[in-house]
């Protein structure tokens, strides 16, 4: 949560990139996060020549991220920032930037990390901002921000991400952060599992395991308490997940995408919520050379996969890997993306990804093929439907979450009817009373051992045999009984009585009108 004060500071900054004529919501992202970074990345320089100086007096400190000369030194953030328009922008242009491309390539940004991927999404990065005045202001703002608090950051960035109001190029929105942390939830992820997203987009579902993890392995004795503009803000430390710390940072998150936009912003959101080396790759991973670039990650690799891939129709086959096609024949990117998750997953490992209805109750041999794989050789474990205005105002698609493990057995379906998400379903997604998601994850919790199969309620469950009739229909409609209240009517004699009665005092007093215009 960010305060009042902090959130008009962001807004201001937000002003000025487009007052100074950077105008699309997703490049004025992006040169934020450039800025930030090369802040965060003179914090960490700061970092590093204190250990060194505890440990090696008397000895130069030869530079983690910066080199110990001169040239590189005026390239750090705490040095340029003092810098005029006209001296700031062509160091930042010219020396700054191509800084970050190198810092990947030499295989790690500091003694002992492991490799990380700063040259893959700095790759081509470029700044964007030509007015001098513009690059002050906005270094200046920056600098006043509380980056070094972690919590805070984090929510910092997930408000920048929240001023994406327009939908992406190829079916690509953001997915409302509430959304995410249900399907979070729902999975329970454990600090020991591989996690991946194959369209990860701007790195939420990521972010929100970590800041699960985060609240879950939290002692009492770890919680920061504060009160701020009457509001008591609760910081969960994760001081229980220290046995866990370079799995997180290393082993825990990968993700992939084609945007190097979005990739770039996802990298510098895990980052900002602690994960100090993301893995985060430029990749299609529907494509034919997925397999070969990322053997380790193409097959049998993750205990748990969140994803909300983009739905953007057909694709060539040709660019298509075999291995997707193999069981269910289909050019169709929502279909595609589930045999793609099924051949990621470990055996045991599971699934919560959003699909469109279509994938639901289509009828065409694809669509059918694809239910029937998961529900016959997986376990299908639930179908949550999600309103049609989920996603506005970015698109008005309805959508569903499907839950599955890879291997196992489908017995019975848990299916769910989320009729409100706490937002109106318009374009302006206000806030509102009626909020469905606590019930989702109370009745989730309690579903086991007993089998709900009311069909009336919001949850119920569905035998495996009565999916199987219905060619593996998984719309909710299908299963789902509505109630119909039967209405008591007067009798037609009452009505008409009342009709007439009605008519005759209309005519008096069109008479009393009548004789007061005379």
């Amino acid at each position: 949560m960010i305060t009042g004060p902090l959130r008009s500071r962001i807004d201001k900054l937000w002003e000025e990139f487009w007052t100074g004529g950077i105008t699309n919501p997703l490049t004025v992202i992006e040169q934020i996060s450039f800025l930030m970074f090369a802040r965060l990345l003179d914090m960490r320089e700061s970092t590093e020549e204190k250990r060194w100086n505890r440990t090696n007096k008397g000895q130069p400190f030869p530079g983690s991220f910066f080199a110990a000369t001169d040239q590189g030194q005026k390239i750090r953030w705490s040095n340029f920032r003092h810098l005029g328009g006209e001296a700031m922008l062509p160091l930042v242009r010219d020396k700054v930037f191509p800084h970050f491309r190198t810092l990947g390539a030499v295989g790690g940004v500091a003694k002992g990390e492991p490799k990380n991927t700063f040259a893959e999404y700095m790759k081509d990065a470029q700044l964007m901002i030509q007015k001098p005045s513009l690059l002050v202001s906005a270094v200046n703002m920056i600098d006043e921000l509380p980056l070094g608090q972690g919590d805070t950051k984090g929510d910092l960035y997930e408000y920048l991400l929240s001023k994406l109001t327009t939908a992406g190029i190829n079916g690509q929105f953001r997915t409302p952060r509430h959304i995410i942390n249900l399907m979070v939830d729902l999975m329970e992820p454990e600090p020991t599992w591989v996690i991946g997203d194959p369209a990860c987009g701007t790195g939420g579902f990521l972010v929100s395991v970590m800041e699960h993890l985060r609240k879950k392995y939290t002692s009492k004795e770890g919680r920061l308490v504060e009160h701020s503009n009457g509001e008591q803000i609760t910081t969960y430390t994760g001081d229980l997940l220290e046995p866990y710390r370079k799995h997180i940072q290393s082993g825990m998150f990968h993700g992939f995408d084609f945007d190097v936009t979005m990739l770039r912003i996802a990298a510098m959101n895990l980052m900002l919520h602690g994960v100090d080396t993301p893995d985060i790759h430029y990749q299609d991973t529907l494509s034919n050379n997925f397999p070969e670039r990322f053997p380790r990650y193409a097959s049998d690799c993750f205990d748990l996969i969140l994803a909300n891939p983009p739905f953007k129709g057909s694709l060539d086959e040709q660019d298509v890997h075999s291995s997707l096609t193999g069981k269910v024949k289909t050019k169709k990117t929502e279909l595609l993306f589930l045999m793609l998750m099924l051949r990621m997953l470990k055996l045991g490992g599971r699934c919560a990804v959003i699909v469109p209805d279509g994938v639901l109750f289509g009828s065409s041999n694809a669509h059918v093929a694809a239910r029937r794989l998961i529900v016959e050789e997986h376990q299908l474990e639930a179908v949550v439907k999600l309103p049609a205005g989920v996603f506005k105002p970015y698109a008005g698609v309805s959508t569903a979450i499907l839950i599955f493990t890879k291997g196992g057995q489908t017995t019975d379906v848990w299916f769910c009817d989320v009729q409100a998400d706490g937002y109106s379903l318009d374009d302006k997604r206000d806030p509102i009373e009626a909020n469905d998601l606590p019930d989702v994850r109370a009745r989730w919790s309690k579903r086991k051992p007993k089998k709900d199969t009311d069909r009336t309620a919001k949850a119920f469950f569905v035998p495996k045999a009565e999916i199987a009739e219905n060619k593996y229909d998984l719309s909710l409609n299908r299963y789902k009984e509505i109630v119909h209240e039967e209405v008591q009517y007067d009798p037609p004699k009452t009505i008409l009585k009342r009709l007439k009665k009605l008519e005759t005092e209309i005519m008096q007093d069109l008479d009393e009108l009548e004789q007061m215009l005379g």
